[in-house]
């Protein structure tokens, strides 16, 4: 009598592992998706910026989300059909998928943090640098781009403040036509608006462009971090989900060949 009961509670407890596997493999499906699309967007959307920075950690970082939710896409369509059938070759696949995205996840959210310590340092190197020396030059057309995007989207002008702009090879040159800044600069761009520097003409923000990239990148930084980690932390909850799944199914299969 006892052990029937036990069986029929092992049983219980089987399909009900069984759904609740099928039901987080559904939402981590739906996770993949918003994974791939917090990547996606913040290489199309942002992506001006990537050229006005030194290293590409935070492009690598956005690239990674990408494929990590690319593979948790897939795993959890494989994970539902793994779930479904009961095979524990296909869920220690399935496993050994979850430990891999897992990995993978953690590692761009890792990245992302460790390049939010050193992004105000980074900036203060390297976009003054950019933006006096490859703004308008043959060659560097991204680079101008991005500086203009940079500087009517943030309303600001030059690295630190619009005198940055005195020390530029662009605006040092007879293709400037006298501008003292960019037209970019400008509140409201005309031809040749950039003539004059006066605040009620220009952007005259304190703390430059710098100020405003850093706390952008760093607010983009904390959401592909938190979204890695995130998603990653969920995985490990799969993982234990599968493996008392695996557990209860190999302990079926003993006690069958135990009865034969």
């Amino acid at each position: 009598m006892g052990r029937i009961y036990k069986d029929e509670q092992d049983d219980w407890i089987t399909v009900c592992l069984k759904y609740l596997l099928f039901v987080f493999n559904f939402l981590f499906w739906m996770g993949g998706g918003v994974v791939m699309g917090v990547g996606i967007w913040t290489l199309v959307d942002k992506g001006d910026y990537l050229s006005l920075l030194a290293s590409s950690t935070f492009a690598v970082s956005a690239y990674i989300l990408i494929l990590a939710g690319g593979l948790v896409m897939v795993t959890g369509f494989l994970g539902c059909c793994a779930v479904i059938r009961e095979q524990r070759s296909c869920l220690s696949t399935y496993f050994s998928c979850l430990l891999l995205i897992f990995l993978i996840e953690l590692v761009a959210g890792v990245l992302a943090y460790v390049y939010y310590q050193k992004l105000s340092e980074e900036l203060k190197q390297h976009l003054s640098k950019t933006m006096t020396q490859n703004y308008a030059q043959p060659w560097k057309e991204s680079i101008t781009q991005s500086v203009d995007r940079l500087q009517q989207d943030f309303k600001c002008c030059g690295s630190n403040n619009s005198s940055d702009w005195t020390h530029s090879v662009y605006i040092k040159s007879q293709e400037a036509e006298s501008r003292l800044v960019p037209d970019s600069c400008c509140k409201t761009i005309t031809p040749r608006c950039g003539k004059r520097d006066h605040p009620s003409n220009i952007y005259k923000v304190e703390g430059g462009c710098i100020t405003k990239l850093e706390q952008f990148l760093a607010d983009h930084l904390l959401i592909i971090g938190a979204v890695g980690i995130g998603v990653a932390c969920l995985q490990l909850v799969g993982a234990v989900l599968t493996a008392c799944f695996m557990y209860l199914l190999y302990k079926e299969e003993e006690e069958d060949y135990s009865d034969v």
